[in-house]
């Protein structure tokens, strides 16, 4: 199926001007266009898309990074949990709950306190060297699966994630211009291991 793009287009009449937009097919879908300097090659990109179902198959998801913040990619990540309607519990040890539209929701302070983590998957937006201590924790736990939000790692820490999990998603590739993104990249995961 091709990629659509919306190309604006403007009509005039004597009472206003207005501007509307129509789908016109691309000539190149955005992922294939989306150049990854060391992460450019085909089977690199379908290894990860294979990660990203892995990681979309669990029955239970975190966020660890869990912002009250709403301008913070940590709250943004979370309520797009919610907003797919997934069972998500927000990780966040400095607050008590975290408020999405008229709802309170409760957080944990660590992933020790997930009542199932060998059936959670694990999204994390810390800086990378809480996001490692992370990642030795969830990996004590048995979480099977983590995604690494852009900015949260380095190479010690990615490094850590791919060998230590049954998958890992994260780095440079994906739809989104500074790699792998639970936002961009999210709902083609859903879509694959048909929960949207």
């Amino acid at each position: 199926m091709p990629m659509l793009r919306l190309v604006p287009r403007r009509f005039a009449s004597p009472v206003s001007p207005f501007v509307i937009a129509s789908l016109q097919p691309t000539s190149t879908p955005r992922f294939l266009a989306h150049r990854h300097p060391r992460n450019s090659s085909t089977a690199n990109m379908a290894a990860t898309d294979t990660t990203l179902r892995t990681f979309f198959q669990s029955p239970k998801f975190a966020v660890v990074g869990a912002s009250t913040n709403e301008q913070k990619f940590g709250y943004k990540v979370f309520v797009w949990y919610v907003n797919h309607g997934l069972q998500v519990t927000p990780v966040n040890p400095g607050s008590k709950a975290i408020k999405v539209g008229d709802e309170e929701l409760p957080t944990i302070a660590s992933l020790s306190e997930l009542e199932e983590p060998t059936e959670t998957s694990v999204s994390i937006i810390t800086p990378p060297p809480v996001t490692l201590k992370t990642l030795k924790e969830a990996k004590e736990l048995g979480i099977p699966a983590v995604f690494l939000q852009p900015g949260t790692f380095n190479d010690e820490v990615l490094q850590f994630a791919r060998d230590n999990f049954k998958a890992a998603v994260g780095g440079e590739g994906g739809w989104g211009s500074e790699g792998w993104c639970v936002l961009v990249d999210g709902e083609r995961g859903l879509k694959a291991v048909g929960k949207l």
